[in-house]
C-alpha cells in the first residue's frame, strides 16, 4: 500500500508539473503565432501580441499580479471573471505540483530501503489520464474542449465575444489543442522515465 501511495504521489506530481510546464512554455505560443499568422489576421503587431500574451501568462501564475491588465486588449466584466477563474485553477495545480513533489521526495527517502516499486506504480498510474483525455481529443476535439469548460466552470463566461474581449482573436482553438497534446506527451514522458528508472534499479539489484 505504501508503494502505491508513493507511486500515486509521483503520478500526481508528473501530471500537475506537465500542466505547469506547458502553461509557461511560451515558445509554443510564439510558434503558433507565426504559423497562424496572427499579426496578419488581426490588427495587432507581433510585438503587441507577444507582450500581451506574456502579461496574461504571468497573471495566471501564483507569483503573478492580482489584477490582469493587458494594455492592448480591453476586457468585459465577464471576460475578467473568466480569467480570474482560470487563475484559480492554474494556481491550484501549481500548489498541487509543489506539495506532491515535497511529499513524494519525503516518501522516497522514507521508503528508500524498501525498493523502488513505487516507480513501477507511478509508471502504471501516470498514463491513465493521457489514455482517457487523449481518446476524447482524438475522437472529437471540439466536444472535449466544450466538455472541459463545462466541467471546470459553472458559467458560460468562457464563450468570448471578439468585440468586447478581443484577446480571443489571438487565442485560436488550435493552440489549446496543441497545449493538450504537449501536456499528454509530457505526462507520458514522465511515466516513461519512472519505468526506465525502475528497470535500471531492478537490473542493478539483480
Amino acid at each position: 500500500m505504501k508503494q502505491w501511495l508513493l507511486g500515486g504521489l509521483w503520478a500526481i506530481f508528473i501530471i500537475a508539473a506537465s500542466v505547469v510546464i506547458t502553461l509557461n512554455f511560451r515558445p509554443l505560443y510564439y510558434w503558433e503565432m507565426e504559423q497562424m499568422e496572427l499579426a496578419e489576421r488581426t490588427a495587432y503587431t507581433e510585438q503587441q501580441i507577444r507582450e500581451n500574451y506574456d502579461i496574461l501568462i504571468d497573471y495566471q501564475n501564483f507569483w503573478g499580479p492580482d489584477r490582469l491588465e493587458m494594455p492592448d486588449f480591453p476586457m468585459s466584466d465577464t471576460g475578467r471573471i473568466h480569467f480570474e477563474e482560470v487563475k484559480v485553477i492554474f494556481v491550484t495545480i501549481e500548489y498541487l505540483a509543489l506539495i506532491s513533489l515535497l511529499l513524494a521526495v519525503a516518501g522516497t527517502v522514507w521508503l528508500r530501503r524498501q525498493g523502488n516499486g513505487y516507480l513501477l506504480r507511478a509508471a502504471v498510474l501516470t498514463p491513465a489520464l493521457p489514455v482517457v483525455v487523449g481518446a476524447a481529443v482524438a475522437i472529437n476535439w471540439d466536444w472535449a474542449f466544450v466538455t472541459f469548460h463545462e466541467i471546470f466552470f459553472d458559467n458560460d463566461y468562457w464563450i468570448f465575444n471578439a468585440y468586447t474581449d478581443p484577446v480571443i482573436r489571438i487565442l485560436p482553438d488550435i493552440f489549446f489543442l496543441h497545449c493538450a497534446v504537449m501536456i499528454l506527451l509530457l505526462i507520458l514522458l514522465g511515466g516513461g522515465i519512472c519505468l526506465t528508472l525502475y528497470l535500471l534499479g531492478r537490473k542493478k539489484r539483480s
